[in-house]
């Protein structure tokens, strides 16, 4: 309880500063689409088997590559409810464009890293079929808007690291074609999932390529460029701002305080807010609300959301609602998205009740009324 307290503290200091408007704005920003993580149930329950830690993270567990039914019934409960303008609930859904391509890898011996579009993985896997017109209807009816998480939602130098010394983990993942419970960590400054993560400052230059070769590949997957940057694990050096401005975002997620590597285990803190502009005219914005679901513990999540939006609303800020897939991800457990579902619809009613002249955005929406 107390621990609860000092989070609804730190919401008032986090929304003191920043960009502010009279209008009740909800964005929800929400991360991880079209990555692979777990393939399967009977992916996860193979690396079980084998002796990978699975049980303590629900990324591990739940967390598997969208499906129809995913999509299909997310879009229903968006659907559930309206704001003053008549329009439903839309998420900014950060997505990736590529996974490993497991196949080819493993083949050529690991030798390089080799991706491939979720639009060649959609025609593997079967019931897949259908996901680019899912994903299009979705988008056609203003529920779903992609933009960029990156291209791969792992760190290709750590991946290809573990995979050449033959760590048992990362082979036993890739033969089910899954990255997940992990736990070998050969660079103490890389997480194996944080893309842009770095051990020495020049390997900047090489994730320069990847984010500058992923913002193409969102372009091939989705028919338009991306315009927002939230980078896997929350973790990349400013110096990729020009290469991101580069290749057409103009908005950019950074923490409220940054904790910023600047190579050999040295850090910076960086301070932020939303509305903040970089040396590119690129504007911050910083999540202020959470609403993560978590079947590990009894949080009263939409209360505490609730709460979240109150106060953001209290300093005149819109409330940025940061959550992930893996909250509404079925594709492992149908039950785990009905629970998340669940929530996510009683979660938009009550924001419609208490505060009927709210306004449901897109992170591009409020990310061009700021910088108007």
């Amino acid at each position: 309880m107390l621990q609860y307290y000092k989070n609804i503290l730190a919401r008032h200091v986090k929304n003191s500063i920043g960009w502010s408007t009279g209008r009740k704005i909800i964005v929800f920003t929400v991360d991880d689409y079209g990555s692979v993580r777990m393939a399967s149930k009977t992916a996860r329950e193979n690396l079980r088997k084998q002796g990978l830690k699975i049980d303590s993270s629900k990324f591990d567990m739940y967390d598997g590559l969208e499906d129809a039914e995913d999509l299909i019934q997310l879009y229903e409960t968006l659907s559930s409810v309206k704001d003053k303008n008549s329009n439903p609930a839309i998420f900014t859904a950060m997505s990736l464009p590529a996974n490993p391509d497991f196949a080819k890898m493993r083949n050529t011996g690991y030798i390089e890293y080799n991706y491939e579009l979720i639009t060649d993985t959609w025609q593997k896997l079967p019931g897949y079929e259908r996901m680019k017109s899912i994903w299009e209807e979705g988008i056609n009816k203003k529920l779903i808007y992609p933009q960029f998480h990156g291209r791969e939602h792992l760190n290709v130098k750590v991946l290809l690291d573990l995979l050449q010394k033959k760590d048992k983990e990362v082979l036993a993942c890739f033969d089910n074609h899954s990255f997940g419970a992990i736990s070998a960590k050969p660079y103490p400054s890389i997480n194996y999932v944080a893309a842009f993560e770095f051990d020495k400052y020049e390997e900047n230059e090489a994730l320069k390529e990847i984010a500058f070769d992923g913002l193409n590949a969102f372009e091939k997957v989705f028919g338009y460029r991306a315009k927002h940057f939230a980078a896997p694990g929350a973790r990349e050096h400013r110096c990729l701002a020009e290469t991101l401005y580069k290749g057409g975002i103009r908005f950019i997620d950074s923490d409220m305080i940054k904790k910023e590597h600047q190579g050999n285990m040295k850090y910076e803190n960086s301070y932020n807010f939303t509305g903040k502009k970089n040396e590119f005219q690129q504007v911050l914005l910083v999540r202020n609300c959470v609403f993560e679901p978590n079947p590990f513990d009894n949080l009263d999540w939409v209360g505490y959301c609730l709460k979240q939006i109150e106060i953001a609303f209290k300093w005149n800020k819109p409330a940025n609602i940061s959550t992930h897939r893996v909250n509404f991800a079925g594709h492992i457990e149908p039950s785990h998205r009905k629970k998340g579902l669940s929530l996510l619809r009683s979660l938009l009613k009550e924001i419609v009740k208490r505060w009927p002249d709210v306004e449901f955005m897109t992170s591009l929406e409020l990310g061009e009324l700021i910088d108007s």
